[in-house]
């Protein structure tokens, strides 16, 4: 579902944010990807997202090798992956409902089925009864739900996730968490960026860390 294979990311101005990174993710998995600040946790997310290419080594997403999609092909490749940001990258001057929308909107699907997959993905998250409310009426928790309303209502293969917890408490980040292995129960193959490393030990799942930009260790292995 996601594999690298000596993976290399160099920056223009001759950063080299990872090295060497070779790991396989099954599809229907779950696992953490950690490491401290700095390590190419970030980086390596956007390369599964398309956001950025690999310098050198090959990414495989949903058997597909990133580097032959052309950028014509990008919009129609992320489709069938959601993305979770931390701070949630919502828009305030639009109600719930429409930001959940927005990917669908773009991808041109017709609304009558935007709606339904809209409801779906915030009665999958617990917020079904606020789709007209404007995100700001929202706790911090309840906005990063919406952020994975959103990011689940295309029904993606890959969900990817850049420390969605890194803003909440810790009663919230586990609620959160566990809001992951319900749709990782449903067959997603979901890879998380974190550094809670406490949250991580309640959990068990597999961790992949980065130091570095090198994998360091991966208890999948």
């Amino acid at each position: 579902m996601i594999r690298f294979e000596n993976v290399q990311k160099r920056y223009p101005e001759g950063r080299e944010a990872l090295s060497g990174i070779s790991f396989a993710l099954e599809r229907g998995e779950m696992a953490f990807l950690t490491g401290p600040s700095g390590a190419g946790k970030s980086t390596l997310l956007k390369l599964v997202a398309l956001i950025e290419r690999p310098t050198r080594g090959t990414v495989l997403v949903n058997n597909q090798n990133t580097a032959r999609i052309s950028r014509r092909k990008v919009p129609a490749f992320r489709q069938r992956i959601g993305v979770v940001f931390q701070d949630h990258k919502l828009l305030f001057d639009r109600p719930i409902f429409d930001n959940v929308a927005l990917p669908l909107v773009i991808a041109g699907m017709k609304p009558r089925e935007i709606g339904r997959r809209v409801r779906a993905a915030l009665d999958q998250v617990g917020l079904l009864d606020r789709e007209a409310h404007a995100p700001i009426t929202l706790s911090t928790g309840e906005q990063q739900r919406v952020g994975i309303a959103r990011a689940v209502a295309s029904r993606p293969d890959v969900v990817i996730a850049d420390e969605p917890t890194g803003n909440l408490d810790p009663a919230l980040s586990l609620e959160i968490m566990r809001l992951f292995e319900r749709f990782n129960d449903v067959g997603v193959t979901l890879l998380i960026a974190t550094h809670d490393l406490d949250l991580l030990d309640r959990l068990g799942h597999r961790r992949i860390e980065l130091k570095s930009g090198k994998l360091s260790k991966d208890s999948g292995h």
